[in-house]
Parts: structure tokens; C-alpha cells; sequence
């Protein structure tokens, strides 16, 4: 059965007030965004996906089940937006850019992630009702991406490199320098990009090919549209704010990748087992990946790096 009308309208209404409320009020004016405040952020984020999945337990139309696939694919998500993170980290670095200006960067670039993954979403639900076999395919490339991420070498980016980037100095000049946190700039009655407008396209490119692991991991936990719809915004929601609370301890967490890495692969072999009519029951998937993040994170804690 599918999800009424209304509980999609009623999300997006929620969604789009939040989106409102955190540039239009509570950053209106453009400032560095301190630790606490991120911290604050980020709570509040969690704080409102959880009621939301309350919401989702009591509700009729879905239930516990329902909660748990919920819980489950936001975990997922959430843990692995630690990757997009990084990868954040390098780009800003790389143009130098001013960290009063980032939120609003990637204010914008959320936006359009925002849409990019609901038709990347709506496209795999639809696959994989479809043709039942594409799970087996979707399932084989979380399981290669996660070896790969397990054996791959530190993340490098370079933009003159991106595809995206090229293809848009073709139509448009960029400025040499940057102008504020403006985009777009008009001299001598021409239009430029800026710098800023350029990581905002690389931005974009990379959350789209974070979509591409992220989405049919959460695939793999429900096949609900709504569900897998949901958890990924709501995860997507909170990445600004994630981004400012732990930009600045990233590299204490140096085997979290390796638990991402685990993470895809025991979710891709899950999928490859419901295939064959193995399933893993919702709670015991929630508790293995909750456990390897942990393992990871605490690892991460207590083991020292040995100095060279």
C-alpha cells in the first residue's frame, strides 16, 4: 500500500520550513559557525529525525517495523555522510575558502542534494519493483565499493580534474579571486563565477557520487519510497551541521573509513541474501552496524598511531 499524498506533503512542508528558518533566521547574516553551535545543531537534527520516527512507530500505516527501517537507514546514512565530510574538508582547503562563507555553501549544495537524491531514490524503488534482479547487481557494488574503501588510500581531490567544473568554464569565466560569498558577479556587463560558485559545483558532483553507494545501502534495509525518502534527508539535514562540529577532530577518527568500509559490505551482503530469500531481521542488522561503528570510533580512541 502505498503512503498517502498527505504524509508526503506534510514532510516537505516541514522540510522547506526548516531550510527557511536555519538561513532566513537563525544565519541570516553571514558568520563562522562555532563548535557549540554545531554541536547545538546537531542535536536538534537528531532530536527532531527521532520524533519523526516516533511518529512513524505509533502511526498505524507504518508501525514498529516501519521505525526500525527508518532508525536503521539513518544510521546508515548518517555514519556514512562522515565520508562527504572529508571530502568537504579538502575542497574548502584547496580554495581556500573563508569558513563564514561554507555554511551558505553548503546550505545550497544540501539543497540540491536534496533533489538529486529523491530522483536517485524514486529511480532505485522503482528498479528494483521492477526487475528484482538489479538487487543482485546493487548488492555486488556496495560489496566492491566496500572492499575498495577498505584497501583505498587517502582521499585526494582535485578540482581542475572534475568533469562538472570543465564542462562550466566552457560557458561561463571564472573570477581569479573571491568576492565575498556572492556566486555570481557582473563586471564590465559580464557575468563571472566566482570561485565560490565553482566548489559549489564540486560540492554538488561529489554528493552525487556519495548517492551512488549511499542510497542503495539504505535500499537494502526497506523498500518503502518513504522510508528510504525520509531517513536520507533527514541524514542530509544534519550534514552542515556535523560538518562544523567535527571538521576539527576528523583525524582522530582514523578507523571510522574501515568501518564504513565493513558497514557497506555487510549491507551489500544483505541484499545479495534477500535475493535468495535469506533475510536478516531489521534488528539484528541495526545492532551489527551499530556495533562496527562503535568498534571503529573506540578503536580509533585507544589505539595511538605510531609516530615515524
Amino acid at each position: 500500500m502505498g503512503t498517502s499524498i498527505y504524509f508526503w506533503i506534510a514532510f516537505h512542508v516541514f522540510v522547506f520550513i526548516m531550510l527557511a528558518l536555519d538561513l532566513g533566521v537563525f544565519h541570516k547574516h553571514t558568520h563562522k559557525v562555532p563548535v557549540k553551535e554545531a554541536i547545538i545543531w546537531s542535536c536538534v537534527w537528531i532530536a527532531l529525525a527521532m520524533l519523526f520516527d516516533l511518529f512513524i512507530y505509533l502511526d498505524k500505516d507504518f508501525g514498529p517495523i516501519k521505525a526500525l527501517e527508518f532508525l536503521t537507514g539513518y544510521v546508515i546514512e548518517y555514519s556514512l555522510s562522515v565520508d562527504n565530510i572529508f571530502v568537504f574538508i579538502l575542497i574548502f582547503s584547496y580554495f581556500a575558502v573563508n569558513s563564514q562563507y561554507q555554511h551558505k555553501i553548503l546550505f545550497w549544495g544540501i539543497l540540491g542534494a536534496l533533489i538529486m537524491r529523491g530522483i536517485f531514490i524514486f529511480a532505485g524503488v522503482a528498479l528494483i519493483n521492477r526487475f528484482n534482479w538489479i538487487v543482485l547487481i546493487f548488492g555486488g557494488f556496495l560489496v566492491y565499493t566496500g572492499i575498495r574503501m577498505l584497501f583505498q588510500k587517502e582521499t585526494e581531490v582535485d578540482p581542475e580534474k572534475n568533469a562538472v567544473v570543465k564542462f562550466f568554464r566552457r560557458f561561463l569565466p571564472v573570477t581569479k579571486t573571491l568576492h565575498g560569498d556572492k556566486l555570481i558577479i557582473t563586471q564590465n556587463k559580464k557575468l563571472y563565477a566566482t570561485p565560490l560558485f565553482l566548489v559549489l559545483l564540486i560540492i554538488e558532483s561529489s554528493d552525487l557520487l556519495f548517492a551512488v553507494d549511499s542510497i542503495p545501502a539504505v535500499l537494502a534495509i526497506s523498500k518503502s519510497t518513504f522510508i528510504v525518502y525520509t531517513s536520507n534527508i533527514f541524514a542530509i539535514l544534519g550534514l552542515r551541521s556535523l560538518y562544523f562540529a567535527i571538521s576539527g577532530i576528523m583525524g582522530y577518527f582514523r578507523f571510522l573509513k574501515v568501518g564504513l568500509a565493513f558497514v557497506l559490505t555487510f549491507v551489500g551482503l544483505k541484499m545479495l541474501a534477500s535475493f535468495f530469500h535469506v533475510e536478516i531481521p531489521i534488528i539484528i542488522s541495526l545492532g551489527i552496524i551499530i556495533s562496527i561503528l562503535l568498534v571503529s570510533i573506540l578503536a580509533s580512541v585507544f589505539i595511538k598511531r605510531e609516530e615515524k
